[in-house]
């Protein structure tokens, strides 16, 4: 083991006069001070919002070590992300210079816990050299195990299962903790039964997923006395960030490693607890107190970042929430403007002002990078996104996909291209087997090699291939579909709103069945925002307007090194800061979430107003906060009210500005819906009634000709090969060799050795 002389610095700081200070404790203020030398003992710093924890949290790691009351491999430093442990040991590393690298033990808790698990994997089954596995090959284990046990996938799917085997772990249960009660919850009562085949399955193969890291070492940390004591000596001192973010396995993996010498400080923020759908638990921040008797509680509430009106707007929010640990923020800052309260009249109307708001600024000379929009769901940036296109304004989405390049969107936006463009081949690839309708990959290329050899459109020769024996009769069915959808979805253009169409096609298609039976938490964010998108349609006077302004949009991104206005999530914001924000969308029902009101009684509630509170206290100097009397959600216009939490900001540090009397907004909501005639119209998860005409039509040559007469148009034509006469032998790749008893166009009647007669391609054969 490196001897401390050998560390930089360490003898500098240990050895110093009386009347000095080592460097790390120079701008600290008391609190900070306090938490950095209150060493001995349970600890727990609760750390508002910019309060400076980092600094606090780094200046104690380095006293530990420069004071030598540890070795640095004696300290667990725990964080939640690779960049705050990477941060932390770059500071950690200009007080203590090399002495940094001899922390194996800061990190974050899933490469801690690898770390620890292979050490002592064999105690849980597994060999030291196991595989982690990512969300892909976890996804495939489990879809195995489903189709093995004959459960319905489509019903059940690999997602839906997963998530619930996540949250199992989180809260460190193995699959013999699981009543029948939780088990319930999954095919019928299957859900622990499949839980412990898929952790048979990974100490099969030598695997673990990423909950398994933890849980696994839980399992032998309470299994094995041996190794816990190992653990429990070896870490003098633990320091773990976030603390108010751990889940019930992180938390009771701390507390057996911490319980003998008790040297543990946590750092964290009660207020700032926001992530319960990914298994955090504030009631562990809340009850540090009960599991270590004795505890020092530090405060840190001298705020750096905000000033005092967006300071005490948050502060009269969060005081709403009981069973707090409670602090109040304050700061030597100037006073600054109050936040700022604006009523506007719909979406549009929100982000035209927010528009106008941030050229106000840049006229003032102030810059994009500094400016911020934070919004509470996904849905809510399509109108932003399209107002400062309109107008030329630069923005950047962070923490997501902007609207028009999320996977759902885009497979929509294939549709309608192949609808408008039946050409477009790029289209035609992306939905072909989307969702999956049992065509294979060889089926595909078929597809592909006619189209070559004919040069013609994939949706041409996925029309012509259907006459012939080319495809297995599955895929050519399933293939004959589509076409007829297609021809379906085009001949409605003229008579249908193309928003209407979007709607239907997409439930005629099985997109949206495919994402209602997806159970992921994804999945309703995605059925949203084909809701949104459709609504978004119906500002255009036809498709190909609304296409060409897609395109527009998709391109604003080609300068990526431009200043731009960034656009996010509350929960995509947390840890960072910017010198103006507005937050839009305050209404109830938007935010709070109306889920979350449904769902979640008082504890989700309390969850939204701390995400109220993160919210606010991201602004540096200027905040604006933004409530519409209208606002189209899931497609419905909906007449709204102001969030209760704009209700709850101080009066004194807030301006109220409104566009509107409620009586009107109320009258024009309802007039908005009422003029929406096709606002109920193709929301069924079933084909459509044009899908049944087009069934009751007949075969799928009719609808096959529909596709080529318009493709024709475009001067396609079949050419026959000059090469292939009657009675010529041929060789053809699926059906071996054969003799040609006919020919029509390129289509050849073939008698095959061994295959019979069948119908095929000329393009697809060779002379033999």
């Amino acid at each position: 083991m490196r001897g401390f002389a050998s560390f930089p610095n360490c003898s500098a700081v240990t050895e110093i006069a009386p009347a000095s200070e080592p460097a790390y404790l120079r701008g600290l203020n008391p609190p900070q001070r306090e938490a950095v030398l209150t060493t001995e003992g349970p600890v727990l710093v609760l750390a508002g919002a910019g309060t400076g924890k980092t600094a606090a949290l780094t200046a104690r790691l380095a006293h530990l070590v420069a004071t030598r009351r540890a070795w640095p491999s004696e300290i667990l430093a725990v964080t939640f992300t690779n960049k705050a442990a990477r941060e932390m040991k770059e500071r950690v590393g200009r007080i203590l210079g090399d002495a940094v690298e001899g922390m194996p033990w800061l990190g974050t808790f899933h490469s801690i816990a690898a770390k620890m698990l292979r050490r002592h994997a064999e105690l849980v089954g597994l060999q030291s050299n196991f595989t982690i596995l990512d969300t892909d090959d976890q996804l495939r284990l489990l879809k195995q195990l489903i189709v093995a046990a004959e459960i319905d996938e489509k019903r059940w799917s690999a997602r839906m299962l997963a998530g619930m085997i996540d949250r199992w772990k989180n809260r460190g249960w193995t699959p013999q903790d699981i009543g029948a009660e939780e088990s319930e919850g999954f095919a019928n009562g299957r859900g622990q039964q499949l839980y412990a085949a898929y952790q048979a399955r990974l100490k099969a193969v030598n695997a673990c997923d990423f909950g398994d890291l933890l849980l696994h070492m839980l399992v032998i940390l309470k299994t094995h006395r041996d190794v816990l004591e190992l653990y429990q000596q070896r870490f003098r001192y633990v320091l773990v960030d976030e603390y108010q973010d751990t889940n019930s396995s992180q938390y009771l993996w701390l507390r057996l490693i911490a319980q003998v010498r008790k040297n543990i400080c946590c750092v964290g923020d009660d207020d700032q607890s926001i992530y319960s759908w990914r298994g955090a638990e504030v009631a562990n921040i809340l009850r540090f107190e009960k599991d270590f008797p004795g505890a020092a509680v530090i405060r840190l509430e001298q705020n750096y970042r905000s000033t005092p009106h967006i300071l005490a707007a948050a502060s009269g929010v969060i005081a709403n929430n009981g069973g707090r640990l409670g602090k109040t923020l304050w700061t030597d800052e100037a006073e600054g403007d109050q936040v700022r309260v604006v009523g506007v009249w719909d979406g549009p109307e929100e982000a035209r002002r927010i528009g106008d708001e941030i050229e106000s600024h840049q006229r003032k000379g102030g810059g994009l990078d500094d400016v911020a929009i934070l919004v509470r769901a996904q849905f809510q940036t399509r109108e932003l996104e399209d107002r400062f296109i309109a107008i030329g304004l630069p923005y950047r989405i962070v923490g997501g996909f902007r609207f028009y390049e999320r996977a759902e969107i885009r497979d929509a936006l294939a549709y309608l291209r192949v609808i408008v463009q039946p050409a477009d081949d790029l289209a035609f690839e992306r939905i072909v087997n989307v969702p999956k309708r049992g065509l294979g990959d060889k089926a595909v290329a078929k597809v592909h090699q006619y189209a070559r050899a004919e040069g013609i459109p994939l949706t041409l020769a996925a029309a012509r291939i259907l006459d012939t024996d080319e495809l297995t009769p599955q895929a050519r069915r399933a293939l004959g579909n589509l076409v007829v959808d297609i021809a379906r979805w085009r001949d409605r253009l003229n008579d249908l709103p193309h928003a209407e169409l979007a709607r239907l096609m997409l439930d005629e298609s099985g997109y949206t069945a495919m994402l209602q039976a997806d159970r992921s938490a994804e999945a309703a964010g995605r059925l949203e925002n084909l809701t949104e998108l459709a609504r978004a349609m119906e500002e255009y006077e036809t498709l190909p307007a609304f296409l060409e302004h897609v395109s527009l949009v998709m391109d604003n991104d080609a300068d990526r090194e431009s200043a731009k206005v960034t656009i996010m999530t509350i929960h995509a914001a947390k840890g960072l800061e910017f010198g103006t924000v507005f937050l839009a969308g305050w209404e109830e029902g938007v935010f709070p979430s109306q889920r979350a009101l449904d769902e979640g009684g008082t504890a989700s509630l309390e969850e939204e107003r701390r995400l109220a509170y993160v919210a606010i206290t991201r602004a540096r100097r200027a905040c604006w906060i933004f409530h519409a009397a209208n606002r189209r959600i899931y497609g419905q216009w909906t007449s709204s009210i102001p969030s209760r939490f704009v209700s709850e900001l101080p009066p004194a540090h807030i301006e109220t500005e409104t566009t509107m009397s409620g009586g009107e907004s109320l009258w024009r909501a309802q007039w908005s819906e009422q003029a929406d005639p096709f606002a109920h119209v193709g929301r069924g998860t079933g084909r459509g009634p044009g899908w049944q005409r087009a069934s009751a039509a007949g075969s799928l040559a009719p609808a096959a000709r529909v596709v080529e007469a318009r493709a024709s148009a475009a001067s396609f034509a079949a050419k026959p090969r000059g090469d292939i006469a009657e009675g010529q032998r041929v060789f053809h790749t699926k059906f071996g060799y054969g003799a040609v008893a006919a020919i029509e166009g390129n289509k050849l009647e073939i008698d095959f050795e061994h295959a019979g007669r069948k119908r095929v391609l000329d393009s697809f054969v060779s002379p033999a």
